[in-house]
């Protein structure tokens, strides 16, 4: 069984609906219990930073997450749910996150441009994955493969070889990441069609 996070943070459903697609069982929970209880572990986020981690706290999640973690069953991170696994983000301040993987998640800088055209912060829509490793999620996906971005913060992990991907928007960013039973991905593979249905595919039939 798939556990689908619920702490108020995120289109839950369309994270259900994406693993409906490709027959596999998933629940949307907020009970903490049934995190603990289960074989895998989705944590979506849309939002601050500093709200989802109160929402996190406040629902009691924070050590079932951490436990599974720990535990070595499969977890995805998605969009701010990826970036909750670092040390901390400068979102509407500076505040602390999970700390499971050594790092932190910054802004992208306001003057980015490409061919003397100016970037928007924030990015919102499709870009490219450039591999550094191919974690076992990632199997069947093609390095240049496109996907969904909706974002203006990034995780800068301290440890290099934590990163599975890179993406190009004015500066070459952390678009994905994969250390032991965790992959968590920047971009939304839920909006993301074939490709992102093939990594989510991947993910629950992680062993």
């Amino acid at each position: 069984m798939i556990a689908i996070v619920d702490y108020g943070m995120g289109n839950l459903r369309s994270v259900q609906k994406a693993f409906e697609k490709i027959g596999a069982e998933a629940v949307v929970t907020s009970d903490p219990l049934v995190v603990l209880e289960a074989d895998r572990v989705v944590l979506p986020g849309v939002g601050a930073f500093r709200d989802c981690m109160r929402n996190l706290e406040e629902a009691g999640f924070v050590d079932p997450l951490l436990k599974v973690i720990a535990e070595g069953r499969p977890f995805l991170g998605i969009c701010v749910g990826m970036q909750l696994l670092f040390t901390d983000s400068v979102e509407f301040g500076l505040y602390s996150g999970l700390n499971v993987i050594p790092g932190h998640v910054l802004r992208f800088p306001d003057q980015m441009s490409v061919a003397g055209e100016r970037l928007p912060v924030p990015q919102m829509g499709w870009n490219q994955l450039t591999f550094k490793k191919h974690p076992p999620a990632f199997v069947g996906i093609e390095d240049g493969s496109n996907v969904y971005f909706v974002h203006s913060y990034y995780v800068e992990p301290d440890d290099s070889a934590v990163i599975a991907t890179t993406t190009d928007y004015g500066i070459d960013f952390c678009s994905s990441v994969w250390k032991d039973n965790i992959v968590a991905t920047q971009f939304h593979p839920e909006k993301s069609q074939d490709v992102g249905l093939r990594i989510l595919k991947n993910f629950a039939e992680l062993k």
